[in-house]
């Protein structure tokens, strides 16, 4: 359970929430993310994966060789800016007990192994979003994320740039209007 981030000296356990990007993260890599954090250790860091940034690249455009074959149409999502030079095959599923579960950074084989399994979604990402100890817990008190909790039905959205919107809206009111706002209000 998440304890109150404004709080100085409470401990921050996030791991397997969902980030949703501040509305004034404009620019750059976190511009509309919702980022699983997937690992999160408050003295060592924490390891997360962009969702809802495709790349608009396929497996098969980026890896040759027997192994990918079957996962040759598979999209591949920017995951983050840190080892944007690697591609990742990573397994989701609900459970019913448990909530959003995953598999990081498997193999091409277990990948193909998962995707055969029902209720499972598997994706390639370059890339991850990673954070040092105590950084994402300063970023989290200047308000640059918004924690929720992933529900059942994540899985079955489209991981693009409308899973942002569509999850902030359901955080509250406020964060209804903020999902709904333009860029720019100015140019309004």
């Amino acid at each position: 359970m998440a304890t109150d981030p404004s709080a100085p000296d409470s401990p921050i356990q996030l791991q397997g929430q969902l980030l949703l990007a501040d509305p004034s993260l404009k620019e750059g890599t976190f511009h509309r993310s919702v980022i699983l954090l997937a690992e999160h250790q408050p003295a060592h860091g924490a390891y997360g994966l962009i969702l809802n940034h495709p790349t608009g690249k396929t497996v098969g455009e980026l890896l040759t060789g027997k192994e990918f074959e079957a996962l040759q149409h598979l999209p591949v999502h920017d995951g983050g800016p840190v080892a944007h030079d690697e591609l990742t095959f990573t397994s989701f599923w609900w459970s019913q007990k448990l909530g959003l579960r995953w598999a990081l950074r498997i193999s091409a084989e277990d990948a193909v192994n998962h995707s055969r399994r029902p209720g499972r979604v598997v994706r390639a990402f370059l890339g991850y979003s990673g954070w040092s100890a105590g950084q994402l817990e300063g970023e989290l008190q200047r308000c640059s994320w918004i924690p929720t909790r992933p529900k059942p039905h994540l899985l079955g959205q489209q991981h693009d740039m409308e899973l942002w919107a569509e999850l902030l809206r359901s955080v509250s009111p406020l964060h209804r209007i903020l999902a709904e706002a333009p860029d720019d209000p100015s140019l309004n």
